[in-house]
């Protein structure tokens, strides 16, 4: 289901005040409708947030594209239309992937259509290897924002056919077997750090099992538990999720998505 313009926007503000200076953060390039939403608008529109009203310094690349000009998103992400899109850089794909495996990035955005509360993401296929009941578009670069970007930010749709208790196939691995399983691993990111979702923006405590942070607007930890397929740790008090500022809410109608290219994906 598509977010509505207000959902769009509450999530870029929440992750807008997650960002700080130095920030290297990767967007990919995602296809259209809700998904789009997810994983390319709310993400892009949070990073130029952070720049405009929370003055942080970060650095944002959209796949082989660094520091495009928000403005002039294209209406069309075919590769033609990208490769017109005015930026500070366009890079070869080694290049691109390089930011990653040399540590420099240190936000990567991704969504998919399953997380498990150990934080490992599924884009890949519902159902067996064998006999998969849907085949999705695939991982792309998502397993190295999960592999190496320094901590992982998630964008889902809050039901229980999405935050299932064991993802179908792990396209991004989060925290298998807890932190203690991550590090044995080898794998030198730090993991998924923040999920937001229609209900609720949650993170991982100590043992690496997805915690509830705050509760959106209007919603009760009784609809949460009822939307997650699996345990969530509950702490004693769960805040409101802060909306967006009137400056936050201002900053995206008026300067960085008016024609709601991102927030609405009003793209081809």
């Amino acid at each position: 289901m598509m977010p509505t313009r207000e959902q769009a926007e509450l999530w870029a503000a929440v992750i807008a005040r997650e960002l700080t200076d130095g920030d290297h953060c990767f967007i990919g390039l995602g296809t259209g409708g809700p998904a789009f939403v997810r994983a390319v608008g709310v993400p892009a529109v949070a990073c130029e947030l952070a720049r405009l009203v929370h003055g942080r310094d970060v650095t944002v690349q959209y796949g082989v594209l660094f520091e495009p000009v928000a403005r002039e998103v294209p209406y069309s992400f075919a590769d033609a239309h990208l490769l017109r899109w005015r930026a500070r850089a366009h890079v070869d794909v080694d290049f691109c992937l390089d930011t990653f495996r040399s540590g420099r990035m240190s936000v990567g955005f991704t969504s998919g259509v399953q997380i498990d509360r150990e934080g490992n993401v599924n884009a890949v296929r519902i159902g067996s290897a064998e006999r998969p009941k849907v085949r999705l578009t695939g991982p792309i670069a998502q397993t190295d924002h999960a592999c190496f970007a320094r901590r992982m930010i998630c964008t889902m749709p809050h039901e229980r056919r999405a935050f299932v208790e064991r993802v179908d196939y792990v396209s991004a691995v989060g925290f298998p077997g807890g932190r203690e399983g991550r590090r044995a691993l080898g794998l030198p990111g730090g993991g998924p750090a923040l999920v937001v979702s229609d209900l609720a923006v949650m993170d991982f405590d100590e043992r690496g099992l997805m915690r509830l942070r705050s509760l959106h607007p209007g919603v009760t930890p009784a609809d949460v538990r009822q939307a997650t397929g699996f345990e969530l740790v509950l702490p004693d008090d769960v805040p409101e999720t802060e909306p967006p500022t009137p400056e936050e809410r201002a900053a995206m109608r008026d300067a960085i998505d008016p024609e709601g290219r991102l927030l609405e994906a009003r793209v081809r």
